[in-house]
């Protein structure tokens, strides 16, 4: 696993996730599970439950993934990454709408750009020379 990116990635992106969604629990005390506003992770991120189980499910599959192949997690990252980046450009415009189910703020929309761009950027760039590798 330690020579292939994109399996470390979803290892490390994955538990990071997991514990977001788990730490989000915290956060939201009193917030509905589709509530457009709610509760601040870490003082700045907004989650509702929702949000925290959207977490955890991206965490689990980033983490098997990376814990399988690099196939398998070459395909998530990059899956992931691009439902990221189309998250971040939907939740431009949804942002204090109804639409807004899961609780998407400002900061949100940021890590989610960032996490598209390191996902997809790995999973579609990485491990080229690991693939050739093992196919000489």
């Amino acid at each position: 696993m330690s020579k292939s990116p994109n399996r470390l990635l979803a290892t490390v992106f994955g538990a990071v996730y997991l514990l977001v969604g788990l730490l989000g629990f915290t956060a939201t005390s009193g917030v509905g599970f589709f509530d457009v506003k709610g509760g601040l992770l870490l003082g700045i991120f907004e989650v509702n439950v929702f949000h925290n189980v959207a977490h955890l499910l991206i965490g689990a599959a980033l983490l098997i993934a990376g814990l399988s192949s690099l196939r398998a997690s070459k395909a998530v990252n990059t899956t992931i990454g691009a439902a990221y980046l189309l998250l971040g450009i939907v939740g431009l415009f949804i942002l204090n709408s109804a639409a807004n189910i899961l609780a998407i703020n400002t900061a949100d929309n940021v890590l989610h750009f960032g996490s598209a761009v390191i996902l997809l950027g790995v999973g579609l760039g990485a491990d080229k020379a690991v693939r050739a590798h093992a196919a000489a």
